[in-house]
This record gives structure tokens, sequence and C-alpha cells, in this order.
């Protein structure tokens, strides 16, 4: 009873982060009950005994998760007033206690430290799902159709609030007159739908691969059929452009799991595919598809993105080497606005992750991402060259590359909802998948972790 309930943890609570976690502005509420059940679940995961023991690469990740922690904890620490003023982007500060007759008190990196413990609580619901994989176990296949379930069920949902009007809706500040489905942003629904499509590929794999019967077969292909015409009707009817030029990339890459069933992919042809990917994103992530319209009216007008990041870029530069705290864009962004643009409209985020991470978290930070990139590199290119990696490990590293290449014009990570995909995509990827007994010579031992690739491989 007690595995059974440990390996339907993680998906029970990644299906409750993706119908109740979908707005990062909006849905305190919501978002406050998942943070309060990931304080439990993370306990229970550092106390209680793992299921087996962890890989390297599932170290290596916990690492990098508790390094991200200590950073955050580094911004609230008061310091010396000899030590904060001489930080970037702090004369301001110096002047208004000078200006008030005031001596300078001990005040820690971040400029508004409420606001920064605000924004780490939003951490807990994908460290709860990263940590509870990795240490209490999971079971695969509940996990993906966690995701594939909420992406197909939003098609209904997407059509009634587009014919109906905003009473359907689930949150105040939304997408009006979009698709949205249970999100707030139509963009982030778009990239759920993009994320649930190597996962659905990799399941009906994964079950044609493990030989049931052909009428349990038939019947599964059935329903992921169904699964896949949702889908890409969602993915239509979203209206995205970023998720539109993401769509042929990762449905060559959803083609590469079905070729990948029986035969390894040869290293002559996975540079020049990986070649063209990353030049295909980067015609998605730096041209029109970036903006919510056409690029010569997008590049000019007020809800362009373009004037914005090259404020933030200005604003992250001006902050270095330390940042200016965790959750402090919207107030740091406010001095850089030109005061004759604006308007009703309003920026809570850079619409890049990577530029506000270096403006909040400043070189510490940017290590860290880099550091995080190399993991996920060395992890991906492991899995695509063993011939032992299963479907649905290969199909994580589709999912959470989709996710971060998503966020150069985005911030899906700031809602629960795709944070806790993208943390369950990275435990899918770091740890390996367990052989069954029939597989094995009998008398044999369970395969150590090793440092190769056919060691690290995972389902």
């Amino acid at each position: 009873m007690t595995d059974r309930i440990r390996e339907g943890l993680a998906p029970a609570y990644l299906l409750l982060c993706l119908v109740l976690g979908g707005a990062s502005a909006a849905g305190l509420w919501a978002n406050m009950l998942l943070q309060l059940l990931a304080i439990p679940i993370i306990l229970w995961s550092l106390v209680g005994s793992p299921d087996s023991s962890l890989s390297p690469p599932a170290r290596r990740l916990i690492l990098l998760a508790g390094l991200a922690v200590a950073l955050v904890a580094l911004q609230l620490v008061p310091l010396p007033p000899a030590l904060w003023s001489l930080l970037p982007g702090r004369q301001a500060i110096v002047e208004g206690y000078q200006m008030l007759g005031m001596p300078l008190p001990w005040l820690p990196i971040s400029l508004a430290p409420y606001d920064t413990v605000a924004s780490a609580l939003w951490l807990l619901p994908a460290l709860a799902v990263l940590i509870g994989m990795l240490r209490l176990g999971f079971n695969r296949d509940w996990l993906a159709w966690s995701v594939v379930i909420v992406a197909a069920l939003s098609l209904p949902l997407g059509l009634v609030q587009v014919t109906a009007g905003s009473l359907f809706y689930i949150y105040e500040i939304s997408d009006f007159g979009l698709y949205t489905g249970l999100f707030a942003n139509a963009g982030h629904l778009a990239l759920l739908l993009l994320v649930a499509l190597p996962l659905l590929v990799a399941l009906y794999v994964g079950s044609a691969r493990r030989g049931r019967g052909e009428k349990t077969i038939d019947r599964q292909t059935l329903i992921l059929l169904t699964a896949l015409l949702a889908i890409a009707a969602g993915l239509i009817l979203s209206a995205s452009l970023t998720a539109l030029g993401l769509a042929l990339p990762v449905a060559i890459a959803c083609l590469c799991i079905w070729l990948r069933r029986k035969r390894r992919i040869s290293r002559l042809w996975a540079l020049p595919i990986g070649l063209l990917a990353l030049l295909y994103i980067g015609v998605v992530s730096f041209t029109s598809f970036q903006n919510s319209s056409i690029w010569n009216e997008a590049i000019g007008g007020p809800d362009s993105r373009h004037p914005a990041l090259g404020k933030s870029i200005a604003a992250a530069l001006d902050f270095q080497p330390m940042g200016s705290g965790i959750g402090t864009f919207p107030d740091i962004y406010r001095r850089y606005e030109d005061a004759d643009s604006v308007g009703r409209v309003y920026l809570n985020h850079a619409h890049n992750d990577y530029v506000e991470l270096l403006l909040e978290t400043g070189l510490p930070g940017l290590a860290l991402i880099i550091a995080f990139l190399l993991w996920w590199g060395r992890r991906t290119h492991a899995i695509w060259l063993s011939n032992e990696s299963g479907p649905l490990q290969r199909a994580a590293t589709i999912a959470s590359g989709t996710i971060l290449v998503h966020s150069a014009v985005g911030y899906p990570l700031r809602t629960a909802a795709l944070a806790a995909v993208f943390a369950a995509c990275c435990a899918l990827m770091a740890r390996p998948r367990e052989k069954n007994v029939s597989q094995r010579g009998p008398g044999s031992q369970p395969a150590k972790y090793g440092r190769t690739a056919r060691h690290l491989s995972a389902n």
C-alpha cells in the first residue's frame, strides 16, 4: 500500500498543479494551496528512505536545485552598509537615507526582500515534484497521462470559453477572447499542448513495446489518436505564433522517438539535425513569432516586446554582479520605462526568463543557468545515444527543451503548472530506468549506476 502511494504521489500532485497552477499573477489562493501541499511532500522526500539509490545525474540535479535555493537565501542575508552600498543600483537608496539624515542600516542584496520571499514560495511545487520523483519514485505512465489528460480536456473547455464569453475563464486576469483552458495565458496553454505531443508518442511506443494484446493496443491507439487530434486542434485555436513556430521541430523530434524504437540514430545524422534545429529555434525566438502580431506591426507597437527586452537588458547590466533580487523586476523596470509611453498595458515580466533572471540574480544566477544547461545537454546526448533509454525519457528531453526555448520569449516557468511539468521532465531525464527481472539473466544482479550512457537511461 505504501509503495502504491509513493509511486502515485508525484503524478497526483502534478495533476493538481496542472489544474490549479495555471496563472502567475492571478490564482493567489490556488497557488497558496499548492505551496502548502508541497511542504509535506518535500519533507517526506528528504526524511523518508528513498526507493532506490540516486544516480549521479540525479545527485547533480539535486545539487543544482539546492544551490538555487541557497542563492535565494543569500539575497535575504542583511549586509553592513559598507558592503551593500557598493553594489550597483543602490545609489538612490544611499541618497535617500542621506537626505533624511538617517544612518545607513543593514540591508540585504534584494531591494524588495518581501517580494523575494513571495517569489521563492513559487518554487515549492516544482521542488516537490522534482525531489518527490527522485526520492520516492513514481509511475511513469501515470505521470505522462496526467499531462496528456489535462491537455486533451483543454479543447472542450477552450471552445466553451471562446463561444460563451468570459464566464468560463478560470482567472480574472486572462487572455479573454482566446483559447486559454485552465491557464490565464493562451501561450502557456499552447506550450502545454506542445509538451504533451512527445509524451503521447512515447506512451504509444511504450505500449507497443511491452507487447500487450492486440485489442488492448487498438484501444489505446484509439485513445491516443483522439487525444492527439484534440491537442492539435487546441494548438491551432490557441493562436500562439511561438507555439505554432515550434510545432515543426517538436513534430520532427516526435518522429525521431518513433524511429528510435529499434535502432540508434547515427552520430553523423545527429549533428546536422541538431544544427538545423538550433537554427530554426533561433529564427522562431528572435523574429515575429515572439510577438503578438506580424513583425512590421509588432516591432513598433505599444505591445511589442522588443523595446521592453532592450530596457530589461539595460537594467540587468546596471545591476551586476549580484542583481536586484528575485521578484523585483516590475519595480526595477519602471525606472527604465518611458513615462510618455505608459498606458493601461503594463509589464510584470520581461517575456524572457533568462534576461529577467540575470537582472534579479546577477552573475551567480547566470552561472547556475549555464550549469543547468550543461547538465541538460549532457543528459540529452546520453539518452538519445543510448540503446537502453526509453521513449518517455526521450520525450522528456523534447518537452523540457521546448520549455527552455519558450522561456526565451515568455515566462512559462513562473506558473506552477509548467514549472511542475518541467521538474517532472528533468526527473525523468535524471532517474535511470530499472530493467525488468525477465530481461536480466538468471542469477544476475541489477545494473549499477555507471558513467556510460547505457547505464544512465530511463523510460
